[in-house]
């Protein structure tokens, strides 16, 4: 009996870090979230073993962490092993099978793995649709990734109905300003974005943002992501001076929550430069490109097809200001990782 309660309060203790986590996580404390979830998984494999199911969630949980800082080599051994539990105690066709499955998949989407994504994502939308529903809002959630995959790889026709459909989903089971609709009406106007369908992604964004301002707080991350979005469209329509604001105050965030070499900082850094280079503004924009490669290479890796974005764009900035050879090297370069990247 006192080993039975032993157990029970160190069941306890790892469990109550796991909601604590997950209490960081949605104020969007990803930092802090690192060092509970670890204790988490200290406190599970102690008390349940290696391979019990209860230690899936805390790998999941601290996998999941790892990679929004863009950790990809400690995420994905957690990730696998987390599938592995999961399959072997349960099967190959339940849900928590299906959440694995789309974590995995979530990370080689990250890292341009668009072929080794996409199965996983099939497979964990598969088991969905059967085991719980075609309107249950984990079903919304595969068909969201795989709409981002596919609009990833430019393929446009397949990815707008699946993000449609999500968003119906969510918004009948959620309620219609529930932080994941506005995942869907971000994803939504990313699509129409990069088909040129301004008028179209504009109201997405905006909603997007409202949402996620009054539902998360100002200075969560992915308020920043809207941010970051709704500048991007303004800039593609040569509205720059609404554009630049945003885009300044999404990096403050995101530096802030992220740190300062997180890929999404990249990302801000990146569209922040690009705004200042169509103006005219070359000696802001470069430190600018730079700091973003910088961040991608150490990140992502010198072959990732985000490098081959950020030499593309200091090459064009090095060609504006006549610095014609220094461009064709990263240009040379940046059609390497094209190539590879095929």
């Amino acid at each position: 009996m006192p080993a039975a309660h032993a157990q029970q309060g160190a069941g306890t203790e790892w469990q109550a870090l796991n909601q604590e986590v997950a209490e960081l996580y949605g104020r969007g404390e990803y930092e802090r979230a690192v060092v509970v979830a670890k204790k988490a998984l200290e406190a599970a494999e102690k008390q349940t073993g290696p391979d019990q199911l209860d230690l899936a969630t805390s790998l999941n949980n601290l996998a999941a962490l790892y990679r929004l800082e863009g950790q990809f080599a400690q995420a994905e051994p957690l990730d696998k092993r987390a599938l592995a539990i999961r399959e072997k105690a349960l099967g190959p066709d339940h849900p928590a099978v299906a959440t694995c499955l789309n974590d995995l998949a979530l990370l080689y989407r990250a890292q341009g793995r668009y072929a080794e994504a996409e199965p996983l994502y099939m497979r964990a939308l598969a088991i969905r649709q059967k085991a719980l529903g075609p309107d249950h809002p984990d079903v919304a959630n595969s068909l969201n990734n795989l709409a981002d995959l596919y609009g990833a790889q430019g393929w446009y026709v397949q990815a707008e109905p699946l993000y449609k459909r999500a968003l119906a989903i969510r918004e009948k089971a959620l309620g219609p300003d529930h932080p994941y609709v506005a995942n869907c009406l971000n994803n939504l106007g990313l699509l129409y974005r990069a088909q040129g369908r301004y008028g179209e992604a504009e109201p997405l964004y905006e909603r997007s943002l409202a949402i996620r301002e009054k539902a998360l707080g100002p200075d969560h991350p992915d308020v920043a992501t809207a941010l970051n979005n709704l500048a991007d469209l303004y800039a593609a329509q040569g509205r720059y001076a609404q554009a630049e604001p945003l885009d300044k105050r999404a990096l403050a965030i995101r530096e802030k929550v992220l740190g300062t070499r997180h890929p999404a900082v990249a990302t801000t850094l990146n569209n922040l430069a690009a705004l200042y280079a169509a103006r005219g503004r070359y000696a802001e924009a470069e430190p600018l490109y730079k700091r973003a490669l910088a961040i991608r290479e150490e990140a992502l890796g010198p072959d990732h097809p985000d490098v081959a974005t950020s030499l593309n764009n200091l090459a064009q900035l090095y060609r504006a200001t006549g610095r014609v050879r220094e461009a064709e090297e990263l240009e040379k370069r940046a059609g390497r990782i094209r190539v590879i990247d095929r």
